[in-house]
């Protein structure tokens, strides 16, 4: 539908020790790739996603990728950093103090240090809004399809992200969602959303490691 909104909602900024990106090459792409929405994601800290949405509040979605002490959960529609470190009932609680919107980054990937036991996920299942169910930057199809069977057992929204840290990575997955304006009008939104999705090469993860290098 051409009133669908292009929304990324894992992306990662100069804010993330890992990503070198800076917010004006950022939003440059989003207007060569046509991305409508962008939820600033970086670890454990949401300060870059509210600097940049001052600047663009049309354009940014305040988000967080948090580790807590069983796996890592995104937060969007924040209004300040939570810490890393927390149990995840804690960093809940802590997101829901905020009003904020929680899914969960990357569940299953076997190879991310933030990934989640399927016991330590059933724990939360019913305390989160979604779960990741496509991330581009999973270099195993497997742990995104354990995703995807996840989250229709237990009745959750589904989520898919670029995890983008490098240029070529955003906008690689994209929710397709009719326009909101807060959290509870994204979160019915997200019934009814659609996804596209690439898988990025598993080069990007170099990116990565060279940005933190070069830090």
């Amino acid at each position: 539908m051409s009133d669908q909104w292009r929304v990324e909602l894992h992306s990662h900024s100069l804010w993330s020790k890992d990503c070198v990106v800076s917010f004006e090459t950022i939003l440059k792409l989003c207007e060569a790739r046509q991305i409508t929405r962008i939820a600033i994601t970086d670890h454990n800290t949401a300060e870059g996603a509210l600097a940049l949405h001052q600047r663009v509040p049309d354009r940014v979605i305040v988000g967080e990728e948090i580790m807590t002490t069983r796996g890592e959960l995104l937060g969007y529609f924040l209004q300040e950093s939570i810490p890393a470190g927390l149990t995840p009932q804690e960093t809940i609680r802590e997101l829901r103090a905020q009003g904020a919107v929680i899914s969960v980054s990357h569940p299953f990937d076997r190879l991310r240090k933030g990934a989640w036991e399927e016991a330590d996920l059933c724990a939360i299942m019913e305390q989160v809004d979604a779960i990741e169910i496509f991330n581009a930057r999973c270099i195993y199809p497997e742990d995104n399809a354990r995703a995807i069977a996840f989250a229709k057992a237990h009745g959750l929204r589904g989520t898919v992200g670029s995890d983008a840290h490098s240029r070529s990575e955003y906008g690689r997955a994209l929710q397709l969602m009719m326009p909101f304006s807060n959290a509870q009008e994204f979160l019915e939104s997200l019934d009814k959303a659609d996804h596209v999705g690439r898988y990025s090469s598993a080069l990007v993860h170099l990116h990565s490691k060279t940005a933190k290098w070069s830090r």
